[in-house]
């Protein structure tokens, strides 16, 4: 089992920053790739990046550009940095994991290669 908790969301006005944390714990070894998902209101639920955390530590984005994804391997925190920050980014974020290969899953669309989940962190984003 891997148990992953987000957190660093909140409320940001238009045009800032923003760093999401996600905790990873339990069995780790299972993990090969870190991905983060969000999720509007009255929206599907849409990839955001993806990170394969073994061996290279390739990132992928959907929508490359305001974000960056990255690991510190010595606390096993998996981050997603966004700059820019505009209104339509309000939605709740999630980090989720899986054994698979980033370029394997479906990162880019609901996540459903991925088996596991936090519980989400909300991000506001006010004009």
């Amino acid at each position: 089992q891997v148990n992953l908790v987000e957190s660093g969301g909140g409320s940001v006005p238009a045009g800032g920053s923003l760093r999401l944390s996600c905790t990873t714990s339990g069995q780790s070894f299972l993990v090969n790739s870190v991905a983060w998902f969000r999720q509007a209101p009255e929206k599907e639920r849409e990839g955001v990046a993806c990170l394969t955390t073994a061996p290279h530590g390739l990132a992928y984005y959907v929508n490359p550009g305001r974000w960056t994804i990255s690991r510190d391997n010595s606390n096993g925190k998996v981050y997603l940095e966004v700059d820019n920050l505009k209104p339509e980014d309000t939605a709740t974020y999630y980090c989720a994991a899986t054994n698979e290969y980033c370029v394997h899953t479906d990162y880019r669309g609901r996540g459903r290669d991925f088996k596991y989940w936090g519980q989400g962190t909300q991000v506001a984003v006010a004009s």
